[in-house]
């Protein structure tokens, strides 16, 4: 059983998660706590010792990051609960953490209960939470990291060190700056929705290139890439006008 609490300032927002909680997930979670302040929240986590925080983003004139910065350690699961636009979502994908848009839908819910079911241990719940903290700061994407599970854990990187992403079935090969090759239990997909804002595209089926690292484009049917570790890629047909046309604003 997880055992949750839900911090939130609307009281409409907690009834409608605690209600679904209670409806649909009540041999899972053990809804233990509401609180409606960062003040009420940190005293009822230190108390109660939750397995998973419910946590909005904006809670009165704080945020859900105030009160994570007060703890000395996080030995829980969390998931917020916010309102923010596109941008700041982007953060939270970068991460690897958990979030429900508001007002929260039943089955975004149940797939984040199911991710927490899959235990995560304190220091990579930290070190996650560093990576967004990072990330809600510095916007910009060449400063971005993006967290990885891999075999043994979590690769953090970052984004501008990515050459290219190559998919191996459900699993994505991703090729760095300097040679390494991580293999990530993603699909190709995943990474592309994750990267393409921020100067990636897929040139075929079975590749995600990041453009700021092409040395040459070669001409053919659909020609071909060079980048900047001398990997060549090959350029589909149906992509190769809509590629051109992207490089062609570098």
């Amino acid at each position: 059983m997880i055992r949750s609490i839900i911090v939130d300032d609307e009281q409409a927002c907690i009834d409608r998660l605690g209600g679904f909680l209670a409806r649909f997930h009540s041999g899972v979670v053990d809804h233990v706590a509401s609180c409606r302040s960062v003040e009420e929240g940190m005293e009822a986590i230190l108390q109660l010792k939750p397995d998973a925080l419910f946590l909005d983003v904006q809670i009165g004139e704080k945020t859900g990051f105030d009160l994570l910065r007060q703890l000395p350690a996080v030995p829980f699961e969390v998931v917020f609960t916010t309102a923010f636009e596109k941008y700041a979502v982007q953060a939270f994908k970068f991460s690897a953490i958990d979030y429900l848009l508001k007002p929260v839908d039943p089955d975004d819910l149940q797939h984040a209960i199911g991710k927490l079911q899959e235990k995560l241990s304190k220091q990579e719940m930290s070190a996650k939470l560093e990576i967004l903290f990072h990330n809600l700061k510095t916007m910009e994407g060449a400063s971005k990291r993006i967290s990885v599970p891999t075999l043994h854990g979590l690769e953090f990187l970052q984004v501008r060190d990515i050459i290219r992403c190559e998919s191996d079935v459900n699993y994505t090969n991703i090729f760095l700056k300097d040679r390494q090759k991580i293999t990530v239990a993603k699909t190709l997909k995943e990474f592309e929705e994750l990267l393409t804002d921020y100067n990636f595209f897929r040139v075929h089926n079975s590749h995600l290139i990041n453009l700021t690292h092409i040395k040459k484009y070669n001409k053919g049917t659909g020609g071909y890439v060079t980048m900047a570790d001398n990997s060549e890629v090959e350029v589909s047909t149906r992509r190769k006008e809509e590629f051109l046309a992207r490089i062609s604003g570098l």
